[in-house]
């Protein structure tokens, strides 16, 4: 499965972008498209159109739950990495992506590149 950060799906819901071509190549390759329950949220907070809701929820299949070991994971992210703010929600997304080893595809680099030292595979449109 691939996790999707809420900036990269949003992204992606904009016809012929390089985001939404990813992710068409990416459901053409029957790959599962998925996002942590944290991301789903930052995704709802919107501003978010309901047609765009609706061609999310297809797109996304799973919802991953946030759990108590992503806790500890997002909290050591948070302290190790410089404590900034605004950034506690990406090390919560960073960690149910790193906890399932899976990628995560996201729309702003320089929000989850620090996350590499600790393992996380991160794609780009």
């Amino acid at each position: 499965m691939i996790h999707l950060d809420p900036s990269f799906l949003i992204r992606g819901l904009v016809r012929d972008s390089a985001e939404d071509r990813a992710l068409r190549k990416w459901l053409k390759a029957g790959e599962q498209l998925g996002m942590s329950t944290v991301a789903w949220t930052e995704l709802l907070c919107g501003p978010l159109e309901e047609s765009h809701l609706e061609l999310a929820t297809r797109v996304v299949s799973q919802r991953v739950a946030f759990l108590e070991e992503d806790a500890a994971v997002s909290a050591r992210l948070f302290n190790e990495s410089g404590r900034r703010r605004g950034s506690l929600i990406d090390c919560m997304i960073a960690a149910s992506a790193l906890r399932a080893g899976e990628p995560l595809a996201i729309g702003n680099v320089g929000d989850f590149r620090r996350f590499g030292a600790w393992g996380l595979k991160i794609l780009e449109a």
